[in-house]
């Protein structure tokens, strides 16, 4: 760890999610490749968490060569891929609640008032419905088995 903090009570080797903004920064423009790494690995696990909003912040008014446009990508990708995730989550249990339901899908679509064609697309990940339509196929889903 090449990183040292300048007038800052924050030890390098502490987690960079507890780093203050100021940390990152140096990190950023004086740090090197394990410093880095330990900053892409909070965003992997954090895409939209306090590391990469204070990353974020550092590239508004400080565009390391090199670093600036490399840690835009890791936000990015980061985001897109947790998104991906989340879409896919949701999708399952969309797919997981029809089969619960014991209704066909057809039903299923008609009791949450959407088409059959519309319901496909979030069981298939590629829309994403709204938390109302999210709460709407849960009841409907519950209030099949029931009864």
């Amino acid at each position: 760890m090449s990183v040292t903090f300048r007038n800052l009570d924050t030890d390098p080797r502490a987690p960079v999610s507890s780093w203050p903004t100021e940390a990152v920064q140096a990190a950023l423009e004086r740090g090197d490749f394990d410093d880095w790494r330990r900053l892409v690995e909070a965003v992997r696990v954090e895409p939209w968490g306090r590391t990469a909003r204070r990353i974020e912040e550092v590239l508004t008014h400080s565009r390391p060569y090199g670093v600036a446009e490399v840690f835009e990508h890791v936000i990015d990708r980061a985001r897109r891929r947790a998104e991906t995730a989340e879409r896919e989550q949701v999708a399952a249990e969309i797919r997981d609640l029809v089969a619960k339901s014991g209704l066909s899908r057809s039903a299923f679509a008609s009791r949450i008032g959407t088409s059959p064609s519309r319901l496909s697309t979030y069981a298939s990940g590629k829309v994403t419905p709204s938390a109302a339509l999210m709460l709407r196929m849960r009841r409907v889903a519950a209030a099949a088995r029931e009864g």
